[in-house]
């Protein structure tokens, strides 16, 4: 039976960080059941919602070397570069 809390314990703690993740679903961005990033493309024409994308990850790009955290500014860049992709798939 200890175990099997024990268990239960990591799996939790795993499943909080993979939803926690501050790159794929960073917990600020998903707020009154949308996340932010529908919000913004349903605000904007196709054309500024690739110009937004653009502009975010070369702004994550651009700073990778002045934060305490660069892989992850590198993966928010590549993250922004897939999803721009996506737009144009």
């Amino acid at each position: 039976m200890k175990k099997d809390i024990k268990e239960l314990g990591v799996v939790n703690a795993v499943a909080k960080e993979v939803l926690a993740d501050p790159v794929e679903r960073p917990e600020h961005y998903n707020k009154g059941g949308i996340e932010a990033i529908d919000g913004i493309k349903a605000s904007m024409s196709d054309t500024e919602f690739r110009g937004y994308l653009k502009g975010n990850a070369v702004k994550y790009l651009w700073r990778y070397t002045y934060k305490n955290k660069p892989v992850e500014d590198l993966r928010k860049c590549r993250w922004y570069v897939d999803r721009l992709i996506q737009e144009l798939i």
